[in-house]
């Protein structure tokens, strides 16, 4: 290809996919044999094709596929040896740090411009870690790296699954995560806007009234095969769009697509639905006003052209969805708004479907959207996961398109890293055969000694509790199945003592050990925990641990989640603890010894009157993981 051809190809790389693909394909065969466009090193061309290419979501789209390989190798190329490259489509050349590893340097278009990002949910369900990073990363590029602006946007365009019980929820869990929007818009704020767009593109020809089945249109669309409906009439079209506004029966009939293309390679671009009527329930915000609904495909571009986004940041689901988002600000003649995929977060044996969770919900198989086996941020907040450790996880991740599925270890690792040097140290024994033991010897106190502690052996900010010795104390049975006689052990937090004499029984009653705090504990096998028999009176409390809510490591999209559901997803052991652990409060964090670190789900006080039924009022206790091996 001749230099003056090279650069007209270079200054027409804009446009969607169906009009440059020719030029991308030129290009891929220019490149078989070359590394740069011409010459033996990167010139203003290259410089220049690859900057309109980057500004083109429809181009970098197809690019990152790898449709054409040597296209895509002379772009990455480029990307990863000259900086200034990124530095340049960044409009003032600001490079965003790394962080934790992930690479923030996005090189986002026109941010001297200003930035505008947004988080758009929809209100059908609570927030789920994916949609936590969808927001954080938002917030980030919103606020932080650029000192622009974050808005949040409630898509409440389907009265059938949303509620003001979602809408709120999701409002107090971005509160939670420390996140704060500059504003907080509703998609249903917009509708009388979205009707008018609405008309303006069928006004262009640019969309049809379509009643054909919903079977039939799928398979169309699948084959490529135009709709019969295509060629209606901008009149026949406007009239049958005031017919689904009042809900008559032709109206209900009806949808409206718009006219895209009906064979485009891709099948995002064949004619999308993009109104449709919707009377199965009033709408939490505009009641019956409205009888038809925006789909997000529409309502999305619109809105966000309209309400002043720059940049949206949305998850790689969306990639084949550019062009059609692109084609709606350019149909419409909206202000340009630049898009950015990254990832979604994918945990083994998890779903994160709001569909498939609200089924959960629905049918009674976890206790709610906070049950702390559900991916919800309330759930893994209610597991124990701390906002710092989960802004701090998600933010590692970054920006990137690397689509992986992850154990769930480095979660819960992050987290433990948090609170591991900051939480109080109490103990737990198993309620079921607890062993009394008697301690003799010259060291065994002779009454009841209550003394100070330190609650964290390493932080003494932690603060101090109450520890209670005396001549008898209580041990686990599994514990005491263990010694065998004249043996020496170590009771932690007190001392050394030898194992004189166990009971007959099976299960074992009783124990005699002499006390020596002499002894070495580091020459000791076995240290064990143990509470007085005497004094005060130790805390009943349920110790919870959870399993996974799937046994299938990755569910397909065909897969029928009701296949793979785990029978057993916990388990339940009463326990006696320290007094501390009676003073606790709901969403405290401990870590009992020997057992792992637990949440409070329930503390004495937190039951009504009539509530705690036979056990009467105890502690409820969440096993919070830890990363290790097989960590759920």
């Amino acid at each position: 290809m001749k230099r003056d051809e090279l650069i007209t190809l270079a200054d027409n790389l804009s446009g969607d996919f169906r009009a440059i693909e020719p030029r991308l394909r030129d290009l891929d065969k220019h490149l078989t044999l070359r590394t740069y466009l011409e010459g033996y090193a990167p010139s203003d061309l290259d410089k220049k094709a690859w900057q309109s290419l980057r500004g083109n979501k429809a181009a970098i789209g197809f690019i990152r596929k790898n449709g054409l390989p040597n296209l895509t190798r002379w772009f990455s190329f480029l990307e990863q040896t000259i900086p200034d490259l990124q530095e340049e489509a960044a409009g003032k050349g600001k490079v965003i740090a790394n962080k934790g590893g992930a690479n923030y340097n996005l090189a986002l278009p026109d941010t001297d411009k200003g930035v505008v990002t947004r988080f758009l949910p929809e209100p059908s369900g609570y927030l789920h870690i994916g949609h936590a990073k969808a927001a954080l990363l938002s917030d980030y590029f919103g606020h932080v790296a650029y000192k622009g602006q974050m808005r949040l946007r409630l898509d409440d365009t389907n009265p059938a699954k949303e509620s003001e019980e979602f809408q709120d929820a999701i409002v107090e869990d971005l509160a939670l995560m420390g996140i704060k929007p500059d504003t907080l818009t509703y998609t249903s704020d917009y509708f009388d806007y979205l009707y008018d767009m609405c008309k303006k593109l069928i006004s262009l020809g640019k969309a049809y009234a379509d009643d054909t089945d919903q079977e039939t249109m799928r398979s169309q669309r699948m084959d490529g095969i135009p709709s019969k409906r295509r060629d209606r009439s901008i009149e026949e079209t406007l009239r049958i769009f005031e017919e689904m506004k009042k809900a008559s029966a032709e109206g209900l009939a009806h949808c409206i697509r718009a006219k895209i293309s009906a064979d485009d390679p891709n099948k995002a671009m064949r004619d999308p639905v993009i109104y449709r009527c919707n009377i199965e329930n009033p709408h939490h915000r505009t009641g019956r006003k409205w009888n038809m609904y925006p789909m997000y495909d529409f309502a999305c571009p619109v809105v966000d052209s309209y309400e002043g986004v720059t940049h949206g940041l949305r998850s790689t689901e969306y990639t084949d969805r550019n062009p059609q988002y692109q084609w709606f600000l350019d149909t419409l003649s909206l202000r340009q708004v630049h898009m950015w995929d990254f990832s979604r977060m994918n945990f083994i044996k998890t779903f994160l479907s709001k569909r498939k969770l609200a089924k959960l919900v629905d049918a009674g198989r976890v206790w709610g959207w906070d049950d702390p086996r559900m991916p919800t941020i309330r759930g893994v907040r209610r597991r124990g996961m701390t906002v710092a450790a989960l802004r701090d996880f998600i933010i590692r991740q970054g920006p990137s398109r690397n689509v992986v599925t992850m154990d769930w270890t480095s979660f819960w690792a992050a987290n433990k890293k948090e609170i591991d040097p900051v939480v109080a140290r109490h103990t737990a024994l198993l309620s079921d055969n607890l062993v009394r033991a008697k301690l003799i010897g010259a060291e065994a106190p002779s009454k009841v000694v209550i003394e100070q502690r330190p609650k964290h052996p390493k932080n003494p900010d932690v603060g101090t509790k109450d520890v209670v010795y005396s001549s008898e104390i209580l041990i686990d049975q599994e514990d005491a199945k263990s010694f065998k006689v004249n043996e020496e052990i170590t009771l932690m937090g007190w001392g050394n003592a030898i194992v004189r004499q166990i009971s007959s029984e099976s299960p074992i009653r009783a124990l005699t050990l002499e006390l020596n705090l002499k002894g070495d504990f580091k020459a000791t096998e076995k240290k064990i925990t143990w509470l007085s028999a005497e004094g005060l009176k130790p805390v009943p409390a349920e110790l919870w641990d959870f399993d996974y809510l799937i046994t299938k490591d990755k569910l397909e999209e065909e897969d029928n989640v009701e296949d793979f559901l785990n029978p057993n997803t916990f388990s339940l052991v009463d326990a006696v603890c320290d007094g501390g652990v009676g003073k606790l409060k709901k969403d405290d964090i401990i870590q009992l010894e020997r057992r792992g670190f637990y949440r409070v789900d329930k503390g004495m006080d937190d039951w009504a009157p009539g509530e705690a039924g036979d056990k009467g009022a105890r502690v409820v206790l969440f096993y919070i993981p830890t990363g290790k091996a097989g960590g759920k």
